[in-house]
């Protein structure tokens, strides 16, 4: 069975909004494992409106090695977006941040191959 592109993702927030037309808006941001031991922040404007669900590259807003450095860079944007769609008045309510223990399950079970 060939896994699915999100398979590797291992937290991810959807914030709502409305773009410039009126139309609803949503932004997805994750985080995820990628070969090589990289862990990987993405972020993604509609992305259910897409043909595909695999990232593009230009999704990615970090890549590397070190966990906490994946977690500053997905809670920056994540603080970004938050202020942004409430600037415009889009109260997302209370947003949880990316946190090191919801991607320590998740990490062992990617590791081991369970699902």
């Amino acid at each position: 069975m060939q896994r699915r592109q999100t398979d590797a993702r291992f937290a991810e927030r959807v914030l709502t909004g409305v773009d410039d037309r009126g139309d609803e808006e949503r932004i997805v941001l994750w985080i995820e494992r990628k070969p090589g031991a990289l862990w990987a922040v993405g972020r993604a404007v509609n992305p259910h409106l897409r043909q595909s669900d695999a990232p593009r590259g230009e999704d990615y807003v970090f890549e590397g090695y070190e966990l906490d450095d994946a977690l500053e860079a997905a809670n920056a944007a994540l603080e970004d977006d938050v202020r942004v769609l409430e600037e415009d008045g889009f109260d997302q309510g209370r947003v949880p941040p990316f946190k090191r223990s919801e991607l320590l399950g998740p990490l062992e079970r990617w590791f081991f191959g369970r699902r």
